[in-house]
């Protein structure tokens, strides 16, 4: 599968992994700091973006179209995998089956672990709107608004919407594949597996999120990525890189361009 992306800047690479519900865009504003110093790539994941649609939707797949992506790309090397939430997840298990194409892993508010599951009232929101038939952006928002309460949500899944081309076209779409999603909302929860990444990661946490809990996650975390250090942004939820920027970005930076013993010895 040929993945949609963006490439900024120059240097040793840099790719990043968006999550669930999510685009490249998400991505941008951090992609083009870290292009001072890095090569950055930002991609679109499968069923997301402008990314191709498909019948699958696990993370052994979308650690493959990593894969294949890096190849085709001359990343013969390796780079320095980010990875959000669902991306995350893509990032940790690409580390664990492709332990010598990733040179540093970066893993944003998301454990190895099964997730029981928290987007059901988004699913539900998303399932029932008659695209088909909403006249603009307005009414879609508003229509959201009924469903879910909060707005950096409902702003997060307007941007997949798009409006229908074609002669006659009328309404509108969604940019991600969202039946395969809700059919496949299992493997997307499930945990990730493989034998123990041995390289340098980063997991960062928002403080006020549930996905990452210390001391609960951090045996598992360091079962599978011993040579691993947990940072928490405070007084961020689960989208750290939207809520705390500036925060994640040092975090990142400090993490890429130091000495790797040095940095998890200082944690």
């Amino acid at each position: 599968m040929e993945l949609n992306y963006k490439t900024f800047g120059q240097g040793d690479p840099v790719v990043i992994l968006h999550g669930l519900f999510g685009t490249l865009d998400n991505w941008q504003t951090i992609a083009r700091q870290l292009a001072e110093t890095h090569t950055v790539f930002i991609l679109d994941q499968r069923n997301h973006g402008r990314s191709p649609h498909a019948d699958v939707h696990d993370y052994p797949t979308m650690a493959e179209d990593l894969r294949h992506f890096m190849e085709t790309h001359w990343m013969y090397d390796g780079a320095h995998i980010i990875g959000h939430s669902m991306g995350g997840k893509t990032a940790m298990q690409f580390a664990l089956t492709h332990p010598d194409m990733v040179k540093k892993l970066v893993v944003v508010d998301i454990a190895p672990k099964q997730y029981p599951g928290g987007h059901f009232e988004i699913f539900e929101a998303l399932q029932a709107m008659d695209l088909d038939n909403i006249s603009d952006r307005k009414e879609a928002e508003t229509f959201l608004a009924d469903h879910i309460q909060e707005l950096d949500v409902r702003q997060f899944l307007m941007k997949n919407l798009s409006r229908k081309t074609g002669e006659g076209a009328t309404g509108f779409e969604f940019k991600m594949n969202l039946p395969v999603l809700w059919k496949h909302y299992p493997d997307i929860l499930a945990e990730v597996e493989g034998e123990p990444f041995e390289g340098e990661s980063l997991f960062i946490r928002g403080g006020r999120s549930k996905h990452v809990v210390l001391p609960d996650d951090e045996p598992l975390i360091k079962n599978l990525f011993p040579n691993s250090v947990i940072k928490t942004v405070e007084e961020a939820g689960h989208w750290v890189h939207a809520e705390k920027p500036e925060a994640l970005l040092g975090m990142v930076q400090g993490f890429l361009n130091s000495n790797s013993a040095a940095y998890l010895h200082n944690r």
